[in-house]
């Protein structure tokens, strides 16, 4: 690990609040403890999580570095104890448990995975939180029906267009709810079968036509959650993965009974390192090889400078975006 700087660039909060406590500062280089590989940033991923952190609700777990950023992509420079499968000047990238928005981040080595054949090293910064989190609550160690029905929210997002094109891989028929225009276009790109425009069409009424979806997730959550029992059909599974639109609600949970519902839903930060290692193997083997294939690519809206990641912040509220928002050091 010779020849790091002794400081490098990282953005830091100014407290809680808007994308305006986010500015430029400077810190000790990271070094890598045991088991961890050290990264020279290439690009870095925002994500939700990250929106909800700077507002003051999403605290590091403990140990974690207080720096947002979940998700990188870069160059190996330094190896902690015990690393095996890497090598000073591989290219990766990893899910990180903070740390990402900087020039220089330590990553467990078992939650970095390789650069997709076909996807440059910037864009790949955008892979790992969203495939870590869809693959793991929607497909990993779940039974599929084949041909079944999928419906997404918020498909022209990170989260949503991830959901659409790891659907439509799998085999579902994938149905999105999405703003009309531009962001149709986009999620039929993606392989959705079937764009809602959330707006002036009611996705319940469309899904129950249609024989209701057999998997849903979720990220709006509010009056969502009881207008998704309503749009599910008989033994589906509803996955929640965040509540833009509140988390207090009232339902009538009879529905769920009637229905066989599974309502499931989970924060990925928080699991256990060995489930984050179990996941990255599996998306290694069973989803890499998509993106070699064209079944699967990158979805890059925006790239800035890391020192702009209060405009990245203001980008993604904006919810204008389609695909990723990516900063680089």
């Amino acid at each position: 690990m010779k020849d790091l700087p002794d400081t490098m660039r990282i953005v830091e909060m100014d407290g809680a609040g808007g994308p305006e406590v986010l500015s430029p500062g400077s810190r000790e280089t990271v070094h890598p403890a045991p088991g961890e590989v050290l990264i020279r940033v290439v690009a870095a991923g925002i994500n939700g999580p990250d929106m909800v952190q700077r507002r003051g609700h999403y605290p590091p777990p403990k140990g974690a570095s207080d720096l947002l950023g979940l998700e990188v992509s870069g160059q190996v420079v330094g190896l902690g104890a015990g690393v095996q499968g890497w090598a000073p000047g591989d290219m990766l990238c990893g899910l990180t448990n903070g740390g990402g928005y900087a020039e220089y981040v330590a990553v467990r080595a078992d939650h970095c995975l390789p650069i997709p054949e076909g996807v440059s090293v910037i864009d790949a910064a955008g892979l790992p939180e969203t495939f870590f989190t869809v693959w793991s609550n929607v497909f990993l160690d779940q039974a599929l029906p084949e041909g079944g029905r999928f419906l997404v929210h918020g498909g022209s997002g990170g989260i949503g267009s991830t959901a659409i094109q790891l659907g439509t891989a799998m085999g579902l028929e994938v149905f999105t709810t999405v703003e009309a225009g531009e962001a149709t276009d986009f999620a039929t790109s993606l392989g959705a079968a079937r764009c809602i425009d959330f707006r002036n069409e009611d996705f319940v009424a469309i899904c129950r036509e249609a024989g209701g979806a057999d998997v849903i997730l979720d990220i709006i959550g509010g009056d969502y959650v009881a207008r998704n029992i309503k749009a599910a059909r008989h033994d589906a599974r509803i996955v929640q993965l965040a509540f833009n639109a509140g988390s207090k609600v009232e339902i009538d949970l009879m529905p769920v009974m009637l229905k066989r519902i599974s309502y499931t839903g989970s924060t990925l930060r928080s699991r256990p390192d060995g489930f984050k290692a179990r996941v990255a193997a599996s998306l290694r083997a069973e989803v890499w090889p998509l993106f070699a294939s064209g079944a699967l690519r990158p979805v890059t809206h925006a790239v800035l400078p890391l020192d702009q990641a209060g405009e990245g912040h203001r980008m993604m509220e904006a919810a204008g975006h389609l695909g990723k928002i990516l900063l680089t050091p």
